[in-house]
């Protein structure tokens, strides 16, 4: 048997910037160490941040002076893969002997990713997955992704993968992983809904996978002087509302809500075989002589030089 502690860390980016953001995470670092979790995911653009109801200055056909300017602090407060941050998190992994998966703001070049990055605890990082489909408005800040950064990797916990909050919703995303061989699905989110929760029920459901979904809990910037205890429900920016799922549909942990902490549960991958006894979507209960799904994993550049 396969048994091992998961968790997710709901926490919020802190309005003062990256760097407060990450002396948040690495305050949980006794919290990890004492729940044994081998595998903790934590939320969608956790580090960046999600800037809910911002416009950067956007109208149809026109773009305002203050939005490139906003764009900019926005682009200043990314993350780079090879950077300091990122060098932080792989000490915490490596001395918590956990996992991490983690929701970044991603730099390359002039352009911005919504990215999860996988951090070994051996290995430091040992790969990403840039969000495919950025949502409605997160498409003016953010890029698409390609299938060249769609990993399913060996955790310690087993197989993970990571799917972003609304891509999640992706049919064919789904089957991709699937097939991968996916056994503990990751879901860094912002979203908040019932509607959500009952996803990723699905996902767990139809996969036949443990499913962690990560949701920010984030105040308005009106609550910053106020503590968490102190927060006004009803005016949370992100509620939270993190949980992990079983192989088959049962909530294991959660829905964590309103609160900032770690929230864990012990799964086995053995469970994995029995649940997808009469349901394994790319195995038996297939049809490939119906459908049959072909996945591009090139990564797309904008100029290639041939020698």
């Amino acid at each position: 048997m396969v048994k091992s502690v998961v968790a997710a860390l709901q926490i919020g980016s802190n309005y003062e910037g990256k760097a407060a953001t990450l002396r948040d995470i690495l305050s949980f670092e006794n919290q990890i160490l004492e729940s044994n979790a081998k595998l903790v995911v934590l939320p969608e653009a956790l580090l960046g941040g999600y800037p809910k109801g911002d416009m950067f200055g956007a109208q149809l056909g026109y773009r305002l002076p203050s939005g490139r300017e906003e764009f900019t602090r926005y682009y200043n407060n990314a993350v780079d893969i090879d950077g300091e941050e990122i060098a932080e998190l792989e000490g915490l992994s490596n001395r918590t002997q956990a996992f991490l998966v983690v929701g970044v703001i991603e730099r390359a070049n002039s352009s911005l990713f919504c990215t999860a990055v996988f951090i070994s605890p051996e290995h430091g990082v040992v790969g990403k997955h840039r969000k495919l489909m950025p949502t409605g408005t997160e498409r003016l800040i953010w890029s698409q992704g390609d299938g060249s950064t769609m990993p399913v990797i060996e955790s310690g916990c087993g197989k993970v993968g990571a799917g972003i909050c609304w891509e999640n919703h992706m049919p064919l995303f789904r089957t991709a992983m699937y097939a991968k061989g996916v056994e503990i699905w990751c879901a860094p989110t912002v979203d908040e809904r019932d509607v959500w929760r009952s996803s990723m029920r699905h996902i767990a459901h139809e996969g036949r996978c443990f499913v962690i979904s990560c949701c920010q809990v984030q105040p308005t910037p009106a609550q910053l002087n106020k503590t968490v205890a102190n927060w006004d429900d009803n005016r949370l920016l992100i509620g939270g509302g993190s949980m992990i799922v079983g192989p088959l549909g049962d909530v294991l942990a959660g829905p964590f809500e309103k609160e900032v902490g770690l929230l864990t549960a012990e799964i086995d991958t053995d469970d994995l075989i029995g649940a997808r006894y009469d349901l394994d979507v790319v195995g038996h209960y297939g049809r490939p002589d119906v459908f049959s799904l072909h996945v591009d994993e090139s990564a797309r550049e904008s100029a290639v030089f041939n020698k």
